[in-house]
Protein backbone atom coordinates (compact mmCIF):
# COMPACT_ATOMS: atom_id res chain seq x y z
CA UNK A 1 0.00 0.00 0.00
CA UNK A 2 0.96 3.51 -0.81
CA UNK A 3 2.02 6.03 1.97
CA UNK A 4 -0.86 7.11 4.16
CA UNK A 5 -0.58 10.84 4.25
CA UNK A 6 -1.25 12.59 8.03
CA UNK A 7 -4.48 14.59 9.00
CA UNK A 8 -4.86 17.55 11.14
CA UNK A 9 -8.40 18.30 11.88
CA UNK A 10 -10.01 21.17 13.77
CA UNK A 11 -13.06 18.99 15.17
CA UNK A 12 -14.87 22.64 16.81
CA UNK A 13 -17.53 21.82 18.93
CA UNK A 14 -19.20 18.00 20.01
CA UNK A 15 -21.86 20.02 17.78
CA UNK A 16 -19.82 19.36 14.80
CA UNK A 17 -21.51 15.81 14.60
CA UNK A 18 -25.12 16.91 14.21
CA UNK A 19 -23.83 20.44 11.37
CA UNK A 20 -21.13 19.49 9.74
CA UNK A 21 -20.92 22.68 7.98
CA UNK A 22 -18.65 23.71 5.70
CA UNK A 23 -15.86 21.48 7.17
CA UNK A 24 -17.38 18.18 7.46
CA UNK A 25 -18.21 19.08 3.87
CA UNK A 26 -15.07 18.59 3.10
CA UNK A 27 -14.21 15.81 5.45
CA UNK A 28 -16.48 13.94 3.85
CA UNK A 29 -15.44 14.19 0.51
CA UNK A 30 -11.58 13.64 1.67
CA UNK A 31 -13.16 10.35 2.74
CA UNK A 32 -14.36 9.69 0.00
CA UNK A 33 -11.38 10.73 -2.24
CA UNK A 34 -8.11 8.93 0.16
CA UNK A 35 -7.20 4.97 -0.21
CA UNK A 36 -9.04 3.62 2.11
CA UNK A 37 -6.66 3.11 4.99
CA UNK A 38 -5.74 -0.34 6.80
CA UNK A 39 -6.53 2.05 10.18
CA UNK A 40 -6.68 5.49 11.93
CA UNK A 41 -4.54 6.33 14.68
CA UNK A 42 -5.92 9.78 16.21
CA UNK A 43 -4.85 11.96 19.01
CA UNK A 44 -6.90 14.23 20.85
CA UNK A 45 -6.91 16.74 23.73
CA UNK A 46 -9.55 15.19 25.36
CA UNK A 47 -7.30 12.37 26.45
CA UNK A 48 -4.45 13.67 28.68
CA UNK A 49 -2.63 11.35 31.03
CA UNK A 50 -0.03 11.36 33.24
CA UNK A 51 2.44 9.09 30.49
CA UNK A 52 1.22 7.99 27.13
CA UNK A 53 -1.31 5.14 26.23
CA UNK A 54 -3.02 3.80 23.05
CA UNK A 55 -6.31 2.09 23.38
CA UNK A 56 -6.37 -1.11 23.00
CA UNK A 57 -10.05 -2.09 23.07
CA UNK A 58 -11.32 -4.82 20.03
CA UNK A 59 -14.30 -2.56 20.28
CA UNK A 60 -14.09 0.96 21.82
CA UNK A 61 -17.19 2.98 23.00
CA UNK A 62 -18.38 5.92 21.97
CA UNK A 63 -17.82 8.22 24.96
CA UNK A 64 -19.93 11.41 25.02
CA UNK A 65 -17.22 13.75 27.41
CA UNK A 66 -19.48 16.81 27.25
CA UNK A 67 -22.64 18.19 28.74
CA UNK A 68 -25.76 20.84 28.51
CA UNK A 69 -25.86 19.59 24.23
CA UNK A 70 -29.04 18.38 23.11
CA UNK A 71 -30.14 14.84 23.80
CA UNK A 72 -29.84 13.91 20.07
CA UNK A 73 -25.80 14.05 20.69
CA UNK A 74 -25.93 11.21 23.25
CA UNK A 75 -27.63 9.30 20.82
CA UNK A 76 -25.14 9.12 18.14
CA UNK A 77 -22.74 6.22 18.48
CA UNK A 78 -19.48 5.43 16.28
CA UNK A 79 -19.26 1.64 16.54
CA UNK A 80 -15.69 1.14 14.89
CA UNK A 81 -13.75 -1.28 15.31
CA UNK A 82 -10.33 -1.09 17.78
CA UNK A 83 -7.02 -2.76 16.66
CA UNK A 84 -5.31 -4.20 19.56
CA UNK A 85 -2.22 -5.48 17.72
CA UNK A 86 -1.93 -1.88 16.15
CA UNK A 87 -1.71 -0.53 19.64
CA UNK A 88 1.23 -3.09 20.55
CA UNK A 89 2.73 -1.83 17.25
CA UNK A 90 2.78 1.62 17.67
CA UNK A 91 4.14 0.97 21.57
CA UNK A 92 6.45 -0.78 20.26
CA UNK A 93 7.67 2.02 17.64
CA UNK A 94 7.27 4.60 20.53
CA UNK A 95 9.58 2.26 22.67
CA UNK A 96 12.09 2.24 20.03
CA UNK A 97 12.18 5.84 19.92
CA UNK A 98 12.11 6.25 23.72
CA UNK A 99 8.80 7.19 24.81
CA UNK A 100 7.31 4.27 27.02
CA UNK A 101 3.80 3.66 26.59
CA UNK A 102 0.90 1.70 28.02
CA UNK A 103 -2.11 0.14 26.74
CA UNK A 104 -5.56 0.75 27.71
CA UNK A 105 -8.11 -2.04 27.24
CA UNK A 106 -10.85 -0.51 28.44
CA UNK A 107 -10.76 3.24 26.98
CA UNK A 108 -13.16 4.38 24.43
CA UNK A 109 -13.53 7.47 21.93
CA UNK A 110 -13.90 10.57 23.20
CA UNK A 111 -15.46 13.16 20.81
CA UNK A 112 -12.07 14.70 19.57
CA UNK A 113 -11.63 11.04 17.64
CA UNK A 114 -15.13 10.25 17.19
CA UNK A 115 -16.78 13.21 15.61
CA UNK A 116 -14.74 14.46 12.88
CA UNK A 117 -14.79 10.35 11.75
CA UNK A 118 -17.87 10.56 11.44
CA UNK A 119 -18.14 12.64 8.86
CA UNK A 120 -14.72 11.34 7.41
CA UNK A 121 -15.40 7.50 7.46
CA UNK A 122 -19.26 7.39 8.30
CA UNK A 123 -19.80 4.10 8.12
CA UNK A 124 -17.31 3.26 11.28
CA UNK A 125 -15.84 0.29 9.51
CA UNK A 126 -12.31 1.67 9.56
CA UNK A 127 -10.75 0.76 12.66
CA UNK A 128 -9.90 3.26 15.13
CA UNK A 129 -7.08 3.69 17.95
CA UNK A 130 -6.65 6.75 20.13
CA UNK A 131 -3.80 7.91 21.42
CA UNK A 132 -3.22 10.01 24.78
CA UNK A 133 -1.56 13.33 25.14
CA UNK A 134 0.78 13.69 27.46
CA UNK A 135 0.49 15.83 30.11
CA UNK A 136 3.89 17.43 29.68
CA UNK A 137 3.33 17.68 25.77
CA UNK A 138 4.75 20.48 24.16
CA UNK A 139 4.74 21.43 20.22
CA UNK A 140 8.04 20.12 20.09
CA UNK A 141 7.54 16.71 21.73
CA UNK A 142 4.57 16.39 20.08
CA UNK A 143 6.58 16.65 16.21
CA UNK A 144 8.97 13.85 17.84
CA UNK A 145 5.97 11.30 18.54
CA UNK A 146 4.45 12.14 15.19
CA UNK A 147 7.81 11.03 13.51
CA UNK A 148 8.25 8.22 15.94
CA UNK A 149 4.62 6.53 14.21
CA UNK A 150 5.53 8.06 11.26
CA UNK A 151 6.11 4.38 9.53
CA UNK A 152 3.00 3.21 10.37
CA UNK A 153 1.69 5.42 7.87
CA UNK A 154 3.99 3.39 5.10
CA UNK A 155 1.63 0.15 6.37
CA UNK A 156 -1.96 1.88 5.56
CA UNK A 157 -2.24 3.92 9.00
CA UNK A 158 -4.01 7.43 8.56
CA UNK A 159 -2.41 9.60 11.32
CA UNK A 160 -4.78 11.93 12.46
CA UNK A 161 -4.21 14.98 15.03
CA UNK A 162 -7.36 16.27 15.92
CA UNK A 163 -7.60 19.73 18.02
CA UNK A 164 -8.71 23.33 16.83
CA UNK A 165 -6.34 25.69 14.85
CA UNK A 166 -7.76 28.60 17.25
CA UNK A 167 -9.28 28.00 20.64
CA UNK A 168 -9.93 30.41 22.90
CA UNK A 169 -13.16 28.57 24.85
CA UNK A 170 -13.95 31.83 26.61
CA UNK A 171 -14.32 33.92 23.69
CA UNK A 172 -16.33 30.92 22.14
CA UNK A 173 -18.67 30.99 24.56
CA UNK A 174 -19.04 34.88 24.65
CA UNK A 175 -19.63 34.75 20.83
CA UNK A 176 -18.68 37.60 18.63
CA UNK A 177 -21.02 38.95 15.64
CA UNK A 178 -18.18 39.27 13.31
CA UNK A 179 -15.15 37.25 12.37
CA UNK A 180 -12.57 38.80 14.66
CA UNK A 181 -8.91 40.42 13.26
CA UNK A 182 -6.94 38.43 15.99
CA UNK A 183 -8.64 35.13 14.47
CA UNK A 184 -7.57 36.12 11.13
CA UNK A 185 -3.92 37.20 11.48
CA UNK A 186 -3.48 33.85 13.48
CA UNK A 187 -5.30 31.57 10.55
CA UNK A 188 -3.23 33.44 8.03
CA UNK A 189 -0.08 32.99 9.82
CA UNK A 190 -0.35 28.84 10.73
CA UNK A 191 -1.94 28.48 7.13
CA UNK A 192 1.24 29.63 5.80
CA UNK A 193 3.00 27.52 8.19
CA UNK A 194 1.39 24.57 7.40
CA UNK A 195 1.29 24.89 3.95
CA UNK A 196 4.84 25.37 4.01
CA UNK A 197 5.63 22.14 6.17
CA UNK A 198 8.19 24.07 7.87
CA UNK A 199 8.81 22.42 10.91
CA UNK A 200 10.12 25.55 13.07
CA UNK A 201 7.29 27.47 12.62
CA UNK A 202 4.73 25.07 13.50
CA UNK A 203 7.07 23.90 16.75
CA UNK A 204 7.32 27.64 17.69
CA UNK A 205 4.35 29.21 16.62
CA UNK A 206 2.44 29.77 20.40
CA UNK A 207 5.71 32.04 20.46
CA UNK A 208 5.78 33.77 17.46
CA UNK A 209 2.87 33.75 15.92
CA UNK A 210 0.25 36.75 16.12
CA UNK A 211 -2.01 36.60 18.99
CA UNK A 212 -1.52 33.12 19.58
CA UNK A 213 -1.64 33.29 23.62
CA UNK A 214 -4.86 34.85 22.45
CA UNK A 215 -5.58 32.29 20.03
CA UNK A 216 -4.76 29.83 22.64
CA UNK A 217 -4.66 30.31 26.01
CA UNK A 218 -3.92 26.71 26.59
CA UNK A 219 -1.82 24.74 24.54
CA UNK A 220 -3.81 21.67 24.41
CA UNK A 221 -5.36 21.95 21.09
CA UNK A 222 -2.77 23.48 19.44
CA UNK A 223 -0.55 20.41 19.98
CA UNK A 224 -2.09 17.99 17.28
CA UNK A 225 -1.04 20.01 14.62
CA UNK A 226 2.70 19.73 15.12
CA UNK A 227 1.80 16.00 15.68
CA UNK A 228 0.00 15.69 12.28
CA UNK A 229 2.60 17.19 10.39
CA UNK A 230 5.91 15.59 12.44
CA UNK A 231 3.98 12.09 11.21
CA UNK A 232 4.74 13.47 7.59
CA UNK A 233 7.12 12.75 4.99
CA UNK A 234 9.32 15.61 4.44
CA UNK A 235 8.80 16.44 1.20
CA UNK A 236 4.72 15.90 1.82
CA UNK A 237 2.68 18.18 -0.69
CA UNK A 238 0.13 19.88 2.11
CA UNK A 239 -3.92 20.88 1.12
CA UNK A 240 -5.61 22.96 2.94
CA UNK A 241 -9.15 21.99 4.15
CA UNK A 242 -11.53 25.08 4.53
CA UNK A 243 -13.98 25.58 7.28
CA UNK A 244 -14.43 29.07 8.47
CA UNK A 245 -14.16 30.69 11.13
CA UNK A 246 -17.23 30.09 13.50
CA UNK A 247 -18.53 31.79 16.44
CA UNK A 248 -16.55 34.91 15.46
CA UNK A 249 -13.09 33.02 16.75
CA UNK A 250 -13.13 29.24 16.58
CA UNK A 251 -11.20 28.28 13.51
CA UNK A 252 -12.25 24.97 11.61
CA UNK A 253 -9.94 24.81 8.82
CA UNK A 254 -7.30 21.61 8.68
CA UNK A 255 -4.59 20.06 6.93
CA UNK A 256 -3.39 17.41 4.96
CA UNK A 257 -0.24 16.45 4.81
CA UNK A 258 0.18 13.99 1.62
CA UNK A 259 -1.99 14.97 -1.04
CA UNK A 260 -4.17 12.66 -2.25
CA UNK A 261 -3.78 13.45 -6.26
CA UNK A 262 -7.76 14.28 -6.74
CA UNK A 263 -8.33 17.43 -6.74
CA UNK A 264 -10.98 17.60 -4.37
CA UNK A 265 -9.70 19.60 -1.43
CA UNK A 266 -9.10 23.45 -2.04
CA UNK A 267 -6.51 25.15 -1.04
CA UNK A 268 -8.01 28.52 -1.43
CA UNK A 269 -8.37 30.67 1.73
CA UNK A 270 -11.45 30.24 4.03
CA UNK A 271 -12.78 33.53 6.09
Amino acid sequence: MDRMPSLFVSHGAPTYALQPGEAGAHLARLGQVLPRPRAVLVMSPHWITRGIALTAAPAPQTIHDFGGFPPALYRLQYPAPGDPQLARAAADLLASAGHGASLDPRRGLDHGAWVPLMHLFPSADVPVIQLSMPADLDPASAWQLGDALAPLAGDGVLIVGSGSLTHNLYEIREGHEQVERYAVDFVDWMREAALALDRERLVNALERAPHARRAHPTPDHYLPLPFAAGAAAGDAPVEMLPGGILHGVLSMESYLFGSTGVPAVTTSPAR
